[in-house]
């Protein structure tokens, strides 16, 4: 018996001639949204140390790299081509050290109450805001990497909950 597939998603960001376009949500219900994006940069051991112990010459590593990120989530539709620039009720930026893997994971929770939904939003606020360290410590270790990137969570909208890995 086969099996049945599901047929494969269309591309919403380009019309029917194949030409970009921003997708209209015009007709689209406004609902309560809301997207969890993380990511990790990983870095020496030394480098971590500084950061946690707040004796980096740049200052607080971490308060600037939440900055960052909530700033880059408002901006996203600037960064973005095709993004719709959204009202956001909420952003939020939690950083957890690992000091055995010698990183720090960034997770990003973006909400708005609109038509469509927070994912880029929450997707640029966790990789500026891991630039941000790369950045006020590359001077200390160049060699930091970033990865692991990736929507984690997305609540709202015709498509419900999605939760990676689920």
């Amino acid at each position: 018996m086969p099996r049945s597939r599901k047929p494969p998603a269309t591309l919403t960001h380009f019309n029917a001639a194949g030409e970009a376009h921003m997708v209209d949500v015009a007709a689209k219900g406004p609902s309560h949204r809301v997207a969890v994006a993380g990511g990790c940069i990983r870095m020496q051991e030394a480098t971590l140390q500084r950061i946690l112990a707040g004796t980096h010459a740049k200052g607080d590593v971490l308060g600037i790299a939440r900055i960052a990120g909530i700033m880059a989530a408002k901006r996203t539709a600037e960064l973005v081509p095709l993004c719709h620039p959204l009202a956001l009720t909420h952003v939020s930026i939690d950083f957890a050290p690992d000091t055995n893997g010698s990183c720090v994971r960034a997770v990003a929770r973006v909400e708005t109450d609109g038509r469509t939904g927070v994912e880029m939003e929450a997707l640029t606020a966790v990789q500026i805001a891991l630039l941000t360290i790369y950045d006020m410590c590359k001077a200390v270790d160049r060699g930091m990497v970033m990865d692991d990137i990736g929507l984690l969570e997305k609540h709202g909208g015709k498509s419900g909950h999605w939760r990676r890995g689920a």
